[in-house]
Protein backbone atom coordinates (compact mmCIF):
# COMPACT_ATOMS: atom_id res chain seq x y z
CA UNK A 1 0.00 0.00 0.00
CA UNK A 2 0.84 3.96 -0.67
CA UNK A 3 1.99 6.05 2.23
CA UNK A 4 -0.95 8.36 0.20
CA UNK A 5 -3.25 5.12 1.63
CA UNK A 6 -1.38 4.76 5.06
CA UNK A 7 -1.88 8.55 5.82
CA UNK A 8 -5.68 8.46 4.86
CA UNK A 9 -6.29 6.34 7.26
CA UNK A 10 -4.39 7.57 9.89
CA UNK A 11 -7.29 10.61 10.39
CA UNK A 12 -9.69 8.22 11.60
CA UNK A 13 -7.50 6.14 13.22
CA UNK A 14 -5.97 8.68 15.21
CA UNK A 15 -9.04 9.88 16.59
CA UNK A 16 -9.56 6.59 17.99
CA UNK A 17 -6.22 6.57 19.42
CA UNK A 18 -7.45 9.57 21.11
CA UNK A 19 -10.70 8.32 22.82
CA UNK A 20 -7.71 5.22 23.85
CA UNK A 21 -5.85 7.92 25.38
CA UNK A 22 -8.65 9.43 27.53
CA UNK A 23 -9.89 6.29 28.63
CA UNK A 24 -6.49 5.64 29.76
CA UNK A 25 -5.86 8.21 31.83
CA UNK A 26 -9.62 8.45 33.33
CA UNK A 27 -9.53 4.93 34.29
CA UNK A 28 -6.11 5.56 36.14
CA UNK A 29 -6.39 8.61 37.36
CA UNK A 30 -9.57 7.27 39.06
CA UNK A 31 -8.76 3.78 39.66
CA UNK A 32 -5.65 4.04 41.64
CA UNK A 33 -7.26 6.15 44.50
CA UNK A 34 -10.70 3.78 44.73
CA UNK A 35 -7.94 0.66 44.75
CA UNK A 36 -6.06 2.29 47.81
CA UNK A 37 -8.99 3.27 49.16
CA UNK A 38 -10.93 -0.50 48.56
CA UNK A 39 -7.22 -1.42 50.35
CA UNK A 40 -7.72 0.13 53.47
CA UNK A 41 -11.52 -0.39 53.86
CA UNK A 42 -10.71 -4.40 53.21
CA UNK A 43 -8.45 -4.21 56.36
CA UNK A 44 -11.26 -2.70 58.12
CA UNK A 45 -11.88 -3.80 61.64
CA UNK A 46 -15.65 -3.55 60.62
CA UNK A 47 -16.12 -7.48 59.56
CA UNK A 48 -19.15 -6.62 56.75
CA UNK A 49 -16.95 -3.59 55.06
CA UNK A 50 -14.13 -5.95 54.88
CA UNK A 51 -16.16 -8.71 53.57
CA UNK A 52 -17.75 -6.81 51.10
CA UNK A 53 -14.40 -5.38 49.20
CA UNK A 54 -12.70 -8.80 49.76
CA UNK A 55 -16.10 -9.95 47.98
CA UNK A 56 -15.87 -7.18 45.18
CA UNK A 57 -11.82 -7.43 44.92
CA UNK A 58 -13.13 -11.75 44.23
CA UNK A 59 -15.71 -11.14 42.13
CA UNK A 60 -13.45 -9.05 39.51
CA UNK A 61 -10.65 -10.62 39.62
CA UNK A 62 -12.25 -13.94 38.66
CA UNK A 63 -14.39 -12.77 35.71
CA UNK A 64 -13.34 -11.40 32.42
CA UNK A 65 -13.15 -7.77 31.90
CA UNK A 66 -15.25 -8.26 28.71
CA UNK A 67 -17.54 -9.87 30.72
CA UNK A 68 -17.85 -6.66 32.75
CA UNK A 69 -17.62 -4.33 29.88
CA UNK A 70 -21.23 -6.35 29.09
CA UNK A 71 -22.62 -6.30 31.75
CA UNK A 72 -22.57 -2.58 32.82
CA UNK A 73 -22.85 -1.54 28.28
CA UNK A 74 -26.45 -3.78 28.57
CA UNK A 75 -27.01 -5.73 31.67
CA UNK A 76 -27.51 -3.03 34.29
CA UNK A 77 -30.40 -1.24 32.31
CA UNK A 78 -32.10 -5.22 32.19
CA UNK A 79 -31.70 -5.41 35.66
CA UNK A 80 -35.54 -5.53 38.21
CA UNK A 81 -36.90 -2.76 39.81
CA UNK A 82 -33.72 -0.39 39.20
CA UNK A 83 -32.40 -1.50 35.60
CA UNK A 84 -34.31 1.83 33.85
CA UNK A 85 -32.54 3.92 36.40
CA UNK A 86 -29.13 2.62 35.55
CA UNK A 87 -29.43 3.24 31.79
CA UNK A 88 -25.98 4.60 30.78
CA UNK A 89 -24.51 5.29 27.26
CA UNK A 90 -22.23 3.21 26.23
CA UNK A 91 -18.95 5.17 26.84
CA UNK A 92 -19.77 6.05 30.33
CA UNK A 93 -20.62 2.19 31.23
CA UNK A 94 -17.21 1.17 29.56
CA UNK A 95 -15.61 3.51 31.96
CA UNK A 96 -17.37 2.18 34.64
CA UNK A 97 -16.37 -1.18 34.19
CA UNK A 98 -13.10 -0.33 33.60
CA UNK A 99 -12.36 1.85 36.91
CA UNK A 100 -14.39 -0.78 38.94
CA UNK A 101 -11.78 -3.19 37.29
CA UNK A 102 -8.73 -1.89 38.11
CA UNK A 103 -9.85 -0.69 41.21
CA UNK A 104 -9.93 -3.93 42.29
CA UNK A 105 -6.13 -5.02 40.53
CA UNK A 106 -4.51 -2.05 41.70
CA UNK A 107 -6.02 -3.10 45.56
CA UNK A 108 -4.01 -6.01 45.36
CA UNK A 109 -0.79 -4.38 44.58
CA UNK A 110 -1.43 -2.01 47.50
CA UNK A 111 -2.28 -4.83 49.85
CA UNK A 112 1.12 -6.43 48.81
CA UNK A 113 3.12 -3.43 49.00
CA UNK A 114 1.77 -2.99 52.63
CA UNK A 115 2.59 -6.59 53.79
CA UNK A 116 6.20 -6.09 52.55
CA UNK A 117 6.48 -3.16 55.02
CA UNK A 118 8.08 -4.40 58.61
CA UNK A 119 6.26 -4.22 60.93
CA UNK A 120 9.13 -2.24 63.23
CA UNK A 121 8.20 0.72 60.92
CA UNK A 122 4.33 0.64 62.53
CA UNK A 123 5.90 0.13 65.95
CA UNK A 124 8.42 2.73 65.26
CA UNK A 125 5.82 5.13 64.57
CA UNK A 126 3.87 4.57 67.76
CA UNK A 127 7.32 5.09 69.78
CA UNK A 128 7.46 8.61 67.47
CA UNK A 129 4.19 9.55 68.59
CA UNK A 130 2.62 9.34 65.21
CA UNK A 131 -1.23 8.49 65.02
CA UNK A 132 -1.97 6.40 62.65
CA UNK A 133 -3.50 8.39 59.88
CA UNK A 134 -0.06 9.99 60.61
CA UNK A 135 1.89 6.47 60.34
CA UNK A 136 0.09 5.93 57.06
CA UNK A 137 0.55 9.30 55.04
CA UNK A 138 4.44 10.00 56.03
CA UNK A 139 5.88 6.41 56.60
CA UNK A 140 3.92 3.65 55.37
CA UNK A 141 2.47 4.97 51.31
CA UNK A 142 5.95 6.58 50.65
CA UNK A 143 7.46 3.02 50.58
CA UNK A 144 4.15 1.52 49.94
CA UNK A 145 4.56 3.33 46.45
CA UNK A 146 8.10 2.43 45.80
CA UNK A 147 6.98 -0.93 46.29
CA UNK A 148 4.01 -1.39 44.53
CA UNK A 149 5.73 0.86 41.50
CA UNK A 150 6.83 -1.81 38.96
CA UNK A 151 3.54 -3.71 39.39
CA UNK A 152 1.45 -0.37 39.01
CA UNK A 153 3.67 -0.17 35.55
CA UNK A 154 2.80 -3.21 34.41
CA UNK A 155 -1.26 -2.87 34.96
CA UNK A 156 -0.54 0.71 33.26
CA UNK A 157 0.56 -1.10 30.34
CA UNK A 158 -1.87 -3.81 30.17
CA UNK A 159 -4.55 -0.58 30.49
CA UNK A 160 -3.39 0.96 27.31
CA UNK A 161 -4.10 -2.97 25.32
CA UNK A 162 -7.45 -3.77 27.42
CA UNK A 163 -8.96 -0.94 25.46
CA UNK A 164 -9.40 -2.21 22.17
CA UNK A 165 -11.94 -4.45 24.15
CA UNK A 166 -14.28 -0.97 23.94
CA UNK A 167 -14.70 -3.11 20.09
CA UNK A 168 -16.58 -5.36 21.82
CA UNK A 169 -19.41 -2.90 22.80
CA UNK A 170 -19.11 -0.37 20.24
CA UNK A 171 -17.55 2.14 21.33
CA UNK A 172 -15.68 4.01 18.41
CA UNK A 173 -11.65 3.74 19.76
CA UNK A 174 -9.02 2.79 17.81
CA UNK A 175 -9.14 -0.79 17.07
CA UNK A 176 -12.76 0.07 15.87
CA UNK A 177 -11.64 2.46 12.70
CA UNK A 178 -8.50 -0.47 11.92
CA UNK A 179 -11.08 -3.12 11.64
CA UNK A 180 -13.70 -0.62 9.73
CA UNK A 181 -10.71 0.04 7.33
CA UNK A 182 -9.31 -3.44 6.91
CA UNK A 183 -13.43 -4.60 6.21
CA UNK A 184 -13.67 -1.74 3.32
CA UNK A 185 -10.18 -1.72 2.11
CA UNK A 186 -9.70 -5.65 2.09
CA UNK A 187 -6.12 -5.04 3.09
CA UNK A 188 -4.62 -5.65 6.87
CA UNK A 189 -2.60 -2.60 6.52
CA UNK A 190 -4.71 -0.86 8.63
CA UNK A 191 -4.22 -3.34 11.36
CA UNK A 192 -0.22 -2.77 11.23
CA UNK A 193 -1.17 0.77 11.64
CA UNK A 194 -3.23 0.11 14.84
CA UNK A 195 -0.36 -2.37 16.31
CA UNK A 196 2.16 0.68 15.51
CA UNK A 197 -0.32 3.08 17.74
CA UNK A 198 -0.53 0.66 20.23
CA UNK A 199 3.20 0.12 20.52
CA UNK A 200 4.01 4.08 20.64
CA UNK A 201 1.73 4.49 23.23
CA UNK A 202 3.40 1.55 25.29
CA UNK A 203 7.27 2.82 24.70
CA UNK A 204 5.77 5.99 25.95
CA UNK A 205 3.94 4.89 28.75
CA UNK A 206 6.79 2.40 30.00
CA UNK A 207 9.44 5.37 29.75
CA UNK A 208 7.64 7.70 32.15
CA UNK A 209 7.08 4.58 34.56
CA UNK A 210 10.87 4.48 34.50
CA UNK A 211 12.05 7.82 34.87
CA UNK A 212 9.34 8.03 38.02
CA UNK A 213 10.93 4.63 39.66
CA UNK A 214 14.09 5.94 39.14
CA UNK A 215 13.21 9.20 41.19
CA UNK A 216 11.31 7.20 44.19
CA UNK A 217 14.27 4.68 43.95
CA UNK A 218 16.75 7.22 44.73
CA UNK A 219 15.12 9.90 46.55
Amino acid sequence: MSMDYILRIMKPMLEGAQMTVILFFITLILSIPLGFIVTLLAKSRIKPIAWLMHTYIYVIRGTPLLLQLLFFCFGLPMLPVIGEYLVLDRTTAALLAFVLNYAAYFAEIFRGGMLSIDKGQYEASQVLGLSKSQTLIRVIVPQMVRIALPAVTNEATTLVKDTALLYAVAVPELLHFANTAVNRDFTIVPYFVAAMIYLLLALVLTLFFRALEKRFKFE
